[in-house]
């Protein structure tokens, strides 16, 4: 099948690949003149694993193609993807004039029937207004669908490939069969494809997020208490994770959640429930709860040394807001790098993929060492901001003997605490018993 991708952002990108990998035909479209030139050189520029590889198979065998032109993008495509950036207003609200400036163009270029399909997170009514921007302008026939996406970045190509359940929102029979069509390959192990409403599909995009960073939150209220209490959150999580009706996943105290998607849609849905009058107020919990994690995370750094962190070099492990990615988006760790640079501390920092990105935004206000443990060289301590695998079993004599002292501030609960006891160091850890020689 002919697709279009319009946006070669982390959505767009992932999906044109993954649709060529089933032998679509597929072009992906940005105005970006500069990304669209690397990208036909075969230079990727976001980190996904995987995703390089099928990037480069399907480019080579010319099921994978690039352009800036709108018009020579859509040029018979049956189906047209809108994969475009909603960044957050200043009132929580998603910005759609990319969207909806790619619709009013596309009513001028519509040739043939073609299904539009909003892949970007969009508020509810968004399949409408789309709808309406194309209409002015186009000739012939056409459908508006949403389909969002439930990609988790690290393992998105698994989770595209193999997807838990495709949800497509639809009225029409004709657009219903050909996204039928197109998503038959991936649920061929039975996982459904759930059709409904246009407006019902823009609110479980929302909502599942919405619900996914609500657990989060609950968690840290929990570990926050299991703090006051004398109380293991490790232990709790186990006692709750085991009962079917909660689950496992997404039940880790942490320094909070980050990333391009929980932050902005839980704004979103905010905004849109103070749209119909409706007082959402556990999102506003969630938000708060949210923010202060990171914040009481660091107040337990400044604490520890009475306030005053002028002239302390410390060894930040971890950048992108999770593993497996190089995603900085409301990171906790640029929040952290924040408040350590306003007291007057030093910070050498390690990310196996974030750096680059980092370096955009502090240049050389931070030190970014070569790998984790030139980080602690000359530090006077180590924190820990993402939960990288390299970075759950590292060489604690290394650790040792290159930290100033042996303290370790944890925002991620990496390690065993009776183990870092038995090692003599200081351990910080979240929601557990603080651990002192």
């Amino acid at each position: 099948m002919k697709i279009a991708v319009v946006g070669t952002g982390y959505v767009g990108l992932v999906t044109g690949t993954c649709f060529a990998e089933t032998g679509n035909d597929v072009t992906c479209i940005d105005v970006n003149e500069e990304k669209v030139k690397k990208l036909k050189e075969g230079i990727m520029p976001i980190y996904e694993p995987d995703l390089d590889l099928l990037f480069e198979r399907n480019t080579k065998q010319g099921r994978l193609k690039f352009t800036t032109s709108l018009a020579e993008g859509i040029e018979g495509a049956k189906i047209i993807f809108l994969a475009l950036p909603t960044p957050p207003g200043e009132d929580g609200s998603a910005d759609l004039k990319y969207v909806l400036g790619v619709a009013n163009d596309l009513g001028k270029l519509l040739k043939h029937y073609t299904v539009v399909v909003n892949k970007s997170t969009v508020p509810v009514g968004t399949a409408d207004k789309v709808r309406s921007a194309i209409a002015a302008n186009a000739t012939v026939e056409f459908d508006v669908v949403s389909n969002p996406e439930f990609l988790r970045e690290g393992v998105a190509v698994e989770d595209f490939m193999k997807p838990e359940r495709v949800v497509v929102g639809t009225r029409s029979p004709k657009a219903k069969a050909l996204m039928e069509e197109l998503y038959e390959p991936f649920v061929r192990q039975g996982n459904p494809i759930i059709f409904m409403d246009e407006r019902s599909a823009e609110v479980t995009k929302y909502a599942a997020n919405a619900f996914l960073a609500t657990k989060i939150s609950f968690m840290n209220e929990i570990a926050n208490l299991c703090d006051k209490v004398g109380a293991d959150v490790d232990n709790v999580r186990k006692g709750i994770g085991t009962d079917s009706r909660i689950g496992k996943r997404f039940l880790f105290a942490g320094v909070g959640y980050g990333g391009s998607c929980f932050p902005k849609d839980v704004q979103a849905l905010h905004h849109t429930s103070k749209e119909y009058a409706y007082d959402f107020r556990i999102l506003d919990a969630v938000m708060k709860v949210n923010y202060l994690q990171r914040e009481n995370f660091f107040q337990t750094i400044l604490n520890h040394f009475n306030g005053n962190l002028k002239g302390k070099t410390i060894a930040l492990w971890g950048l992108a807001f999770k593993p497996n990615t190089d995603d900085i988006r409301e990171a906790p760790a640029l929040y952290l790098i924040d408040q350590m640079l306003e007291a007057g501390a030093t910070v050498k920092t390690y990310d196996p993929e974030a750096m680059n990105n980092v370096k955009q935004l502090y240049g050389n206000k931070i030190v970014f060492a070569a790998n984790e443990y030139d980080a602690l060289e000359g530090a006077d301590f180590l924190v820990i901001a993402t939960e990288w695998n390299v970075f759950r079993s590292p060489d604690f004599d290394k650790i040792s003997a290159k930290l100033k002292n042996k303290l370790v501030f944890d925002g991620r609960n990496l390690y065993n605490t009776a183990f870092m006891r038995e090692h003599g160091f200081t351990y910080y850890s979240i929601g557990r018993e603080t651990v002192k020689p």
